[in-house]
């Protein structure tokens, strides 16, 4: 058990509706109401009464709120005067690659300034390749990428392998595979490819795909970032292959279907330096953890 169970089901009271505690939370519904039933089952009791209108606690439920409420104040405080005996403002910046803004990574950042206010926090793109050099540096505290670079001065982290998907457009015959297509049905295709520099990148690691199995595709063009390349998909231009959360990217007549090849991931990676084991990036990856779990999305979770 956490603390974050312990406001989330204090909300829920409070607020007498997961829906309203949601809102306050700033999360969905569905996850809050799986992290109560996987407190109640840690527990072994049920904490609210079922069906009742407003949410109503079981007495069990009203003794572990009251006891939550002081657990929750005590943290608060000692979080407060923690924070004032280091009053000096710290700043953490964090570089990463721009296809992250649509995944996850504006929600943990976001997480992470409301539980760690007293920290100034500062975003920088950047390549993986310039995070490394600049985490050696001292330029960042910490990076977020997609590629597998090695440095005895840096340790790397994989947070997640995002699945990745085909964007193409609605008249396209490969529209049609709503379950998805293999690296084998596209080879053939004009692809557009991106970052068109620096090396190496995301188009480095997706000819990289290509040639784990044995495929050479012919007909590619590489063009300067992701927006470029899905708007002239949606122009019938060619095709494109993106990580699955730039589904966010809805442009008419864009279509996304999955790439069911078994290697079709594209990792995300968290890079800080080696001997780097800081409270703030502790915060770091406990927002990350957090989110992940409000999403259910599978992690091995790392330890720091």
């Amino acid at each position: 058990m956490e603390l974050r169970h312990l406001r989330y089901f204090v909300a829920v009271v409070e607020e007498q509706s997961f829906t309203k505690a949601a809102e306050r939370l700033f999360i969905a519904q569905p996850p809050l109401s799986r992290q109560i039933q996987n407190l109640e089952a840690e527990l072994g009791i049920q904490l609210f009464e079922r069906g009742s209108r407003p949410l109503l606690t079981t007495e069990a439920g009203q003794f572990f709120y009251q006891h939550a409420v002081k657990l929750l104040s005590n943290a608060e405080e000692i979080k407060a005067m923690t924070q004032r005996v280091g009053m000096v403002e710290k700043t953490v910046t964090m570089g990463f690659v721009g296809s992250l803004l649509y995944g996850l990574l504006p929600k943990i950042v976001y997480l992470f300034r409301q539980q760690q206010q007293h920290l100034k926090i500062e975003l920088i793109e950047m390549s993986t390749k310039e995070q490394i050099q600049s985490l050696k540096e001292g330029r960042i505290d910490v990076g977020f990428g997609r590629l597998r670079i090695s440095d005895p001065a840096i340790r790397r982290i994989l947070l997640r392998e995002e699945p990745l998907m085909v964007a193409v457009h609605a008249s396209h015959p490969l529209a049609l595979q709503k379950a998805g297509v293999y690296l084998t049905d596209i080879v053939d295709e004009k692809l557009f490819l991106y970052p068109s520099h620096p090396k190496p990148n995301f188009s480095t690691q997706v000819r990289s795909l290509f040639s784990e199995y044995s495929l050479d595709p012919k007909n590619l063009k590489e063009v300067r970032e992701i927006q470029l390349a899905l708007g002239l998909v949606a122009a019938g231009e060619g095709i494109c292959i993106v990580p699955e959360s730039a589904k966010t990217i809805q442009l008419s007549h864009l279509h996304y279907i999955p790439l069911l090849d078994d290697a079709a991931v594209s990792p995300i990676f968290l890079a800080i330096r080696s001997m780097d084991e800081s409270e703030d990036i502790r915060s770091l990856f406990d927002c990350i953890y957090q989110v992940y779990d409000l999403e259910a999305i599978k992690y091995d979770r790392a330890v720091i």
